[in-house]
């Protein structure tokens, strides 16, 4: 089978789910990106009230808040293991009648368990905001409420600054990337990945989301991102030309409603490959650890505020839902700000 290289075959297997897919012979069914999979209800160690109620919470998660698939399932994640800590704390299992009782020396005493066991304060501080987001939504339906909660202050985290490539090691990763792909066409794809990272400020999942019938050909991509919110993007010709040669050189006959890029054996991609890829750039490179597919988004921004892009501009480009996640970027290139937005990206000028 064409391109059917040790080392990709597993990553870019068709993986079968529920959700956004296409049809394939005999009637099943493709997954693309490959989702998580959902958290069962049985995996909380709490009386069934509470049980039905993280039910309701996760389902509405989903189709209320329109929460990523990821999403769901690392907040019922940090949920899971908050209960897991009370039981034990408590001596008994967790109800929604002992939520009320709860008080702050025992949220504080979760937090110092989960500090003792080494975790970061950003995901300290992430599963104390799922378990206010929980206990909210537990008293908005007059469930069950939290007294202890309210008193209970978040870690300080330090402010984080994102971490872009430069415009030459942006360049030199997508050129480099055809040299680590295990064929001629892996190669195309990958350059074409790439490009579309940092030519259109995608993130990873939105890029391999995509199906033949969105691959960007005109000037303006349709994106749905985060929270299903659309937003439209310009197209480089950089990144026109990425995505031509690319389908040019695939083997296998993609379908309109299936996944634009796939992996060895034609099947949907995960994101993992495309991070190993750029574990690879980055030690032949000698690029820092920070240089991830992530990083060509930062860098997108970065390098659009450098010359000259408007902040609201490239909140709108990157899909951001609030201007102070846009500001980050004003600490990387704090001499350009509030220009008129125009297609200043370096990878334009040819």
């Amino acid at each position: 089978m064409p391109g059917a290289h040790i080392g990709e075959d597993d990553v870019g297997k068709p993986r079968r789910a529920p959700g956004f897919s296409a049809s394939e012979p005999g009637g099943e069914i493709r997954q693309f990106p490959a989702l998580p999979e959902p958290l069962p209800v049985t995996r909380f160690a709490v009386a069934e009230d509470l049980r039905a109620a993280i039910a309701v919470w996760l389902g509405w998660l989903a189709a209320e808040r329109r929460a990523s698939a990821h999403t769901v399932v690392a907040y019922g994640r940090d949920l899971a293991g908050f209960f897991d800590f009370l039981g034990e704390h408590r001596g008994e299992l967790p109800d929604l009648a002992l939520m009320s009782r709860l008080s702050p020396a025992d949220f504080r005493a979760f937090l110092a368990h989960r500090a003792m066991d080494g975790r970061e304060r950003t995901t300290i501080a992430r599963g104390l905001s799922v378990l206010r987001g929980f206990v909210r939504f537990l008293e908005r339906r007059n469930l069950a409420s939290a007294p202890g909660l309210t008193v209970l202050r978040a870690p300080k985290l330090p402010q984080s600054v994102p971490k872009p490539l430069t415009v030459e090691d942006a360049d030199a990763a997508i050129e480099a990337a055809g040299d680590v792909a295990l064929s001629p066409w892996q190669q195309n794809r990958d350059i074409a990945i790439l490009t579309l990272l940092y030519g259109c400020g995608l993130r990873i999942s939105e890029a391999l989301g995509l199906s033949l019938a969105e691959a960007p050909k005109g000037d303006v991509l349709v994106i749905v991102g985060k929270g299903r919110k659309e937003r439209h993007v310009p197209v480089l010709p950089a990144v026109r030309e990425a995505i031509a040669d690319y389908l040019a050189a695939c083997p296998y006959p993609l379908e309109r409603d299936g996944p634009l890029f796939v992996g060895a054996r034609g099947g949907p991609m995960s994101p993992r490959l495309v991070q190993r890829q750029m574990q690879t750039l980055r030690g032949m490179l000698g690029l820092a650890e920070t240089a991830t597919p992530h990083a060509l988004r930062h860098s997108f921004a970065t390098h659009l505020l450098g010359g000259g892009g408007d902040l609201r501009a490239i909140q709108e480009l990157l899909g951001h839902a609030s201007l102070s996640t846009t500001q980050r970027y004003t600490k990387v290139e704090p001499e350009h700000l509030l220009k008129v937005y125009e297609a200043a990206h370096p990878r334009a000028r040819g």
